[in-house]
């Protein structure tokens, strides 16, 4: 079977273990492109540019997005929340 091409939102926010909300802020942050075919589809080249051009960076926010730290307080408070 050929590999898709292109995602949904929802295709997309299971890749990036996220909920469908988030992929609508970083398309709504202009951080990932989407074309509208029926519903929104991103390419898969297109996702994969994301994901090359953000890595190390924090996308918490996707409005406000900052290099990634090692800070050790942050890191604490997120092994509260697992």
């Amino acid at each position: 079977m050929a590999e898709e091409m292109l995602y949904t939102v929802k295709e997309v926010a299971k890749l990036l273990h996220t909920n469908p909300g988030y992929v609508y802020r970083l398309r709504d942050a202009g951080l990932l492109k989407f074309m509208r075919l029926g519903s929104l589809r991103v390419r898969k080249a297109t996702l994969e540019a994301f994901l090359e051009k953000y890595d190390g960076m924090d996308l918490f926010d996707p409005f406000d997005v900052k290099p990634l730290t090692s800070n050790v307080e942050e890191d604490e408070k997120e092994k509260k929340w697992e």
